[in-house]
């Protein structure tokens, strides 16, 4: 049975939160799992909706502004008892009735009962509701499982994983044996991902044919909500988009290339699609910045980016068992470069970061900016023995404009300081974290 971190979010929701609870993200993450799993271990009174799989509902819970009505619907249909100050209502699916979510200000209002939803981010149906008003709903995004919950899922000893985190934050080696095991771990990681479904089959098997017989599932699950969701002009550029981006990130600087799809292609005519599956969930957009400094965003070029794969599992079997089998042999005959940097920007991105790129042609070009300790902090990704070679860090870093007070070097290397660059393992992407700590302020007089 898979530990997710979400679940403790959502055990916190159960006892204390008077809000309801939107969960979203991508299909296939495990929301609905989590969602039953932390409902069941604290026993409780629940009501689980499928929208998708019950549409027969939906005129009648469109009509539902009262609790009443939802009681006197669900009674009716369900045969669904109400218990006053136990009853959580689960409605999952919930972008095929995007109404639900205002109106459930109303059941909140009321006071009753709690209520839980879930829903895909395919089709972009929930994206508009991230500004609804504060006060009644609480959020909370799931992803793919980041390195850590693999290592877990993967029967890694808690003390393990304490002494990783305690080598970050003291930035020193870790023990080499178990680098050496936690280096496999990650090549492993690189080709199981965390789609749920892939990593229990992964753990309860070790058939990696079986596993890719799941993420191709998904991938084609994942093309098929395209064409379900985009009208028929926008379907096929976004399998378009979405099949180029392996090769994309095989090339060396990993920009992606309009060109590619069509000849003389503008960003403009794309934009739509990139959002779309960014918002979607399945993609990570990462934008060009023009100054490596505070504010990152204030320098956005929008029309230069590099787009990963949401979770480099499905990433790596996009690229076929020859390289899944290179990956896994430790074969380095091919450059995993691109590989990597999809697994690094997935825990980025799983821990909130908003993450950049910067090129210049004078200086190089940094693979990631993000913004840690009230400060830009630089990330270079290494997947071959060159860890020292990094112009472009060590330019930005003697930059005194920019104000950079330290820069990671991720690869295959233990861990070492020199001046302000850290190099770390791969897998220390997994600690890293806004440390940023806002003040808490008196009123004025």
């Amino acid at each position: 049975m898979l530990e997710r971190k979400a679940e403790g979010e959502i055990l916190s929701w159960i006892s204390s939160s008077r809000t309801a609870l939107l969960v979203s993200g991508a299909r296939q993450v495990g929301k609905t799992y989590t969602i039953r799993k932390c409902l069941r271990e604290e026993g409780c009174d629940y009501i689980e909706i499928n929208l998708i799989e019950e549409p027969d509902l939906i005129p009648a819970l469109s009509r539902c502004d009262k609790v009443e009505d939802l009681i006197l619907v669900l009674s009716a249909t369900k045969g669904c008892k109400f218990t006053k100050g136990r009853t959580i209502v689960f409605i999952d699916e919930v972008q095929e009735l995007r109404d639900i979510v205002t109106k459930v200000k109303f059941w909140v209002d009321e006071g009753s009962f709690k209520y839980i939803l879930s829903g895909s981010l395919l089709g972009v149906e929930l994206h508009s509701l991230r500004s609804a008003p504060v006060g009644y709903l609480s959020f909370l995004e799931m992803y793919p499982l980041d390195f850590e919950e693999f290592l877990t899922a993967s029967g890694v000893a808690a003390d393990i994983l304490s002494h990783m985190r305690s080598c970050f934050d003291e930035m020193r080696p870790v023990d080499e044996y178990v680098h050496q095991k936690l280096m496999q771990h990650f090549s492993r990681y690189l080709v199981v991902g965390g789609m749920p479904a892939a990593v229990q089959e992964y753990i309860t098997s070790g058939d990696i044919a079986r596993v890719s017989e799941i993420q191709r599932d998904i991938i084609e699950l994942y093309k098929l909500d395209f064409t379900k969701y985009e009208n028929d002009d926008k379907k096929l550029m976004l399998i378009s988009v979405f099949d180029q981006m392996p090769s994309q990130l095989m090339k060396q600087n990993r920009r992606f290339n309009f060109s590619n799809i069509k000849k003389g292609l503008r960003f403009e005519r794309l934009e739509d699609s990139f959002l779309w599956l960014t918002n979607a969930g399945v993609t990570i957009t990462v934008f060009n910045t023009t100054e490596p400094r505070i504010p990152l965003r204030q320098n956005e070029k929008s029309s230069l980016f590099k787009l990963y794969a949401a979770d480099v599992g499905l990433l790596s079997c996009q690229y076929g068992n020859a390289m899944r089998l290179k990956i896994l042999t430790g074969d380095r005959s091919v450059n995993l470069g691109g590989i990597y940097e999809n697994a690094v920007a997935q825990e980025l991105n799983s821990h909130g970061f908003p993450m950049y790129f910067y090129n210049s042609h004078k200086n190089g070009e940094l693979d990631f900016l993000i913004e840690q300790d009230n400060g830009v902090v630089p990330i270079e990704v290494k997947s071959g023995k060159d860890y020292y070679v990094h112009s472009a860090m060590t330019k930005a870093c003697a930059n005194k404009e920019y104000g950079i007070m330290k820069g990671y070097v991720l690869g295959n290397c233990n861990v070492s300081v020199d001046g302000r660059i850290c190099y770390m393992p791969v897998y220390f992407a997994a600690f890293i974290r806004e440390d940023t700590v806002l003040p808490v302020l008196s009123p004025l007089a």
